[in-house]
């Protein structure tokens, strides 16, 4: 896992989107993930959707998917000014989702987040699963993107940094354990199907019911 290096766009005059380089790093080796396991799925909420370039990116490329976007509510002007350039039919305007707070009373057969499983409390993590569980449909598939732990380890020098870098900025956040989230995701009804290797010590999870 790399150290994050996103930053908002700076201000001058009229606003300027954000922009994250990392989304465009990262982007199409994801899609190829969603591309299996999304391929009969219709309708997607992405938790976390932050600038919103990945939700613009995947909406285009999977046409036959609604891409809800969420994020909190000081996030959404600038993801918005992505959404808004894009103008895709499959991508409406986002929701002011906060997974500790009430969840939208909507069904979904899809969920997505990328890295921010490590950027939360436990606690969130936990919300964020029970939330899921309550979105999304008898026949759904949860799929997670970012950094994990094996058996109490880091998998690279990288990840150890990262999550040094993490625990100075919130002692709560961290690299998660794949076997907690994994344990956690089986008490919420889901099933691990793949677990896939991905560039810069990352991995997607994808959940089943």
């Amino acid at each position: 896992m790399t150290m994050p290096d996103d930053t908002a766009a700076q201000q001058s005059g009229m606003p300027e989107k954000p922009y994250a380089p990392s989304c465009d790093r990262n982007r199409d080796v994801i899609l190829q993930v969603l591309r299996t396991a999304f391929m009969h799925r219709s309708r997607v909420l992405e938790i976390g959707s932050g600038t919103g370039q990945h939700a613009v990116h995947f909406a285009r490329a999977l046409p036959h998917l609604v891409w809800q976007c969420s994020d909190r509510a000081d996030m959404l002007p600038g993801m918005r000014l992505w959404l808004d350039e894009a103008a895709l039919d499959n991508l409406p305007p986002p929701l002011a989702l906060d997974v500790a707070g009430e969840w939208p009373d909507v069904r979904f057969d899809a969920l997505f987040t990328a890295n921010t499983l490590h950027i939360m409390a436990w606690q969130q993590v936990e919300q964020l699963f029970a939330g899921a569980a309550g979105v999304l449909g008898p026949s759904a598939t949860l799929l997670v993107y970012g950094p994990f732990n094996y058996r109490g380890g880091f998998t690279s020098d990288s990840n150890a940094d990262f999550d040094r870098w993490l625990k100075a900025r919130d002692p709560l956040q961290g690299i998660r354990d794949f076997e907690a989230v994994e344990s956690l995701a089986r008490r919420q009804g889901f099933a691990l199907s793949h677990d896939i290797e991905m560039p810069a010590n990352n991995r997607c999870l994808v959940f089943d019911r």
